[in-house]
């Protein structure tokens, strides 16, 4: 080869491997086609304020970010890699602007008001559930909850102490940041608490909002990051278990594999959506009990005592994997353009609030990885799912937490740490409210 055919080579291999680049299954050029379509909807403010409109937005910008933030040095190894960069370039152009108010305002309906969310999280509750051994989670459950509990208790406390440390006191450090962190999210855990604080001190709920969202979303953000730093550090380590939660027999700690069909996997769609309705519909004789909490324990119910034939069982895995593999990224974009105000987030930032959150989990990381190993968990899986789950955003935290950390089958435990945890913050709230205002 002459000196004059090496650059025609290497144009060639450059654009060879463009042509080779996927995102997500489809190629770069592509996507950028689908992407331009996007862009030119999104300008002439002609998108469809429904499904079509937001799924597309979601999918679109959550595979390219996810795609980005895995690609991008050091952040891809130590700051939670693609997870993480969705949620934050999400926010990012929300938040500047980058992307047309009515968007963020079709996106932000999407997932606040037309159960986009509890559709994602219904399919993975039940098909986490259901494609989990019956001895590894009947063993596993009864060894969780107390180690959850027993974590945020010690995080409760050590906030406060580190509050009066700083001249912050006691109460004000743990009503304002601990509970909040720990409340599990917005419309369980820091919207109820609004209520209940402002009902307490004579003020709208709507004015306590503001001062207990930037303790949510800062711990929620923490909780992101913590998790993808703790599966790096403890990969193939002796604490860690590979997503899976204890130590048990081989022969119980292998995920069913099942073969994709498509009939199948419409079943498994109808048995998630059920599993949801009565959820909703026992949620609505006890209001205390969030939905998803409903929805985990009738899920582990008919897990223990054997109730589904094995062929719904393996159409609610197919549905879950179709789900997940298909709209995590979408559901990271959401939380970062609908429930990731960065301006907020900014405004809060004093750094005693920023040491007070860093308390919470740095105390909670600590205390579930030793109680868990006294409990015979994990470290690993413990501090993610006890412990970090238990300092994000209720679903959609915990989402992005086990996403960034690669456990995303341990779905159930985080919730079931959450949601039950969540109601004790709330039941906690309002008597100490009376005390510590």
């Amino acid at each position: 080869m002459n000196q004059g055919d090496k650059p025609v080579a290497e144009n060639k291999l450059y654009k060879n491997k463009i042509l080779a680049t996927k995102i997500s299954g489809i190629s770069l050029p592509m996507y950028l086609i689908m992407l331009a379509v996007l862009i030119i909807i999104m300008a002439m403010h002609k998108l469809p304020n429904n499904i079509l409109g937001a799924v597309l937005v979601l999918t679109l910008l959550g595979h390219l970010f996810y795609f980005i933030g895995e690609k991008l040095p050091i952040f891809n190894s130590y700051l939670g890699g693609g997870s993480v960069f969705c949620i934050f370039a999400s926010a990012a152009l929300a938040t500047f602007g980058v992307i047309p108010a009515d968007t963020v305002d079709i996106t932000k309906n999407f997932i606040n008001n037309m159960g986009f969310l509890d559709f994602y999280i219904a399919a993975l509750i039940t098909g986490a559930i259901l494609g989990m051994n019956r001895n590894l989670l009947l063993k596993a459950s009864v060894r969780f909850i107390p180690v959850a509990l027993l974590s945020m208790i010690i995080t409760f406390f050590a906030v406060g102490l580190v509050g009066m440390l700083l001249g912050n006191g006691f109460g004000h450090s743990v009503m304002y940041v601990s509970l909040p962190i720990m409340a599990g999210g917005i419309g369980a855990g820091v919207v109820p608490l609004s209520s209940i604080y402002g009902h307490a001190l004579g003020q709208s709920s709507a004015a306590m909002i503001s001062q207990l969202i930037p303790a949510s979303a800062l711990g929620n953000v923490m909780a992101i990051i913590s998790a993808a730093m703790v599966a790096k550090v403890g990969k193939d380590t002796k604490y860690d278990g590979h997503a899976i939660l204890m130590e048990i027999d081989p022969k119980y700690s292998k995920t069913r594999q099942v073969e994709p069909d498509i009939m199948q996997m419409g079943v498994g769609m109808l048995m998630a959506l059920t599993f949801f309705m009565i959820g909703t519909i026992l949620n609505s004789l006890v209001p205390k009990v969030h939905t998803y909490a409903f929805i985990i324990i009738v899920v582990i119910l008919c897990k223990a005592f054997n109730l589904l034939p094995q062929y719904y069982e393996d159409a609610a895995i197919m549905f879950n994997q179709l789900i997940v593999k298909n709209l995590t990224h979408a559901v990271l974009a959401g939380i970062g353009i609908a429930l990731l105000n960065l301006s907020l987030l900014a405004s809060a930032l004093t750094w005693q609030f920023v040491v007070l959150c860093l308390t919470s989990i740095i105390t909670i990381s600590l205390a579930s990885a030793f109680i868990g190993k006294m409990f015979g968990l994990f470290p690993v899986e413990s501090v993610i799912t006890a412990g970090l789950c238990n300092n994000s955003m209720g679903g959609t935290g915990n989402v992005a937490v086990l996403s960034a950390s690669n456990r995303m089958g341990l779905i159930a435990f985080a919730q079931m740490g959450n949601r039950l945890g969540g109601a004790i913050v709330l039941v906690i709230a309002g008597i100490l409210i009376q005390f510590l205002h």
